[in-house]
């Protein structure tokens, strides 16, 4: 939910979570409320609306 009032199509950085990372996101739709709007977003960083798995090391080869 958003105190300000936002306009369909535009792009916006959000960050979500405990240690947020900016994503860019447009809104694709709005609904009026009392006490602000709520929204929904597409993420524009990926296909889908959950971020990609982190990149981690590959495990280490037994040398043995």
């Amino acid at each position: 939910m958003l105190e300000e009032a936002v306009e369909l199509g535009a792009l916006y950085q959000v960050e979500i979570g405990l240690e947020p990372e900016a994503r860019q996101v447009r809104i694709i739709w709005a609904q009026d409320e009392a006490d602000g709007q709520i929204v929904g977003v597409q993420f524009l960083d990926t296909d889908g609306s959950v971020p990609p798995p982190p990149v981690t090391d590959p495990p280490a080869k037994d040398g043995g």
